[in-house]
C-alpha cells in the first residue's frame, strides 16, 4: 500500500511539475491565467486521500508563485509578493494566500465531496463528473474571491471597475470565460481516468 501511494504520489507530482514548468498548465489569458494543474489534484485525491491531496495542491500553489513571478499578468500581484500590487511599490504577503489556500483546498474537498455524493447517489462515474465539477467552481470562486476581497482597489483598478457591481461582474467574466471549461474539462477527466486507475492499482 505504501509503495503504490508513494508512485502514484511521485506519478502526480511530476505531472504537475510539467504543466507548472511549460506553457500546458497555465494558459495566459492577458488579465489572469487559466490552469488545467487542479485536474492531477482532484484525481489524486480521490483515489489517494486529502493528505496526498494537499501535499500535490501545496505544490500547485508553490509552482503558481514561482510562474507569476518569472511571467508575471495585470493580477501576478494577488499571487506573488514579489509583485508590487498595483498602485503600490511592493508586494503582499496575502499573495501566498491566495496562490496557496485555495488549491490546498483542491486537494482536500475531492476526497470527502465524492464519498459524500456516493452514499446519497451510488452511482461512481456521476459522483466523480460532479465532484470534479463542483471542486472546480468553488477552486475558481474562492480565489477570484479572495483577490477581490483583499485586494479589493488594486483588483478595480486591474478590472477598471469603479463599485462592487463591477467587481462582481468582473469575477463573472472571468468564470465564463474560463471556469467553466476548467470544471468541465475536470468533470470528465475525474469519470473517466479514476476508474481504471482505481482497478489497475488495485490489481498491483
Amino acid at each position: 500500500m505504501k509503495i503504490r501511494e508513494f508512485t502514484l504520489t511521485t506519478v502526480f507530482l511530476a505531472i504537475i511539475l510539467l504543466f507548472a514548468l511549460t506553457p500546458i498548465g497555465f494558459i495566459h489569458l492577458g488579465i489572469i491565467k487559466a490552469t488545467i494543474i487542479h485536474v492531477p489534484i482532484i484525481i489524486a485525491s480521490i483515489l489517494l486521500g486529502p493528505k496526498i491531496g494537499a501535499f500535490l495542491g501545496l505544490a500547485f500553489g508553490i509552482s503558481s508563485i514561482v510562474t507569476n513571478t518569472m511571467a508575471p499578468t495585470l493580477l501576478s500581484f494577488a499571487f506573488s509578493p514579489a509583485i508590487p500590487v498595483l498602485g503600490t511599490s511592493h508586494g503582499s504577503v496575502w499573495a501566498l494566500f491566495v496562490a496557496i489556500v485555495p488549491r490546498v483546498m483542491v486537494g482536500v474537498l475531492p476526497h470527502y465531496l465524492y464519498q459524500w455524493l456516493q452514499k446519497v447517489l451510488r452511482k461512481e462515474k456521476v459522483s466523480l463528473f460532479l465532484t470534479g465539477l463542483i471542486t472546480t467552481v468553488l477552486h475558481t470562486f474562492f480565489v477570484m474571491g479572495s483577490i477581490a476581497l483583499i485586494f479589493h482597489d488594486a483588483y478595480a483598478k486591474a478590472v477598471n471597475a469603479d463599485s462592487m457591481s463591477g467587481i462582481i461582474l468582473a469575477i463573472l467574466a472571468v468564470f465564463f470565460s474560463n471556469g467553466i471549461a476548467e470544471a468541465i474539462l475536470a468533470a470528465f477527466a475525474a469519470s473517466l481516468v479514476v476508474p481504471p486507475l482505481w482497478k489497475v492499482a488495485k490489481k498491483y
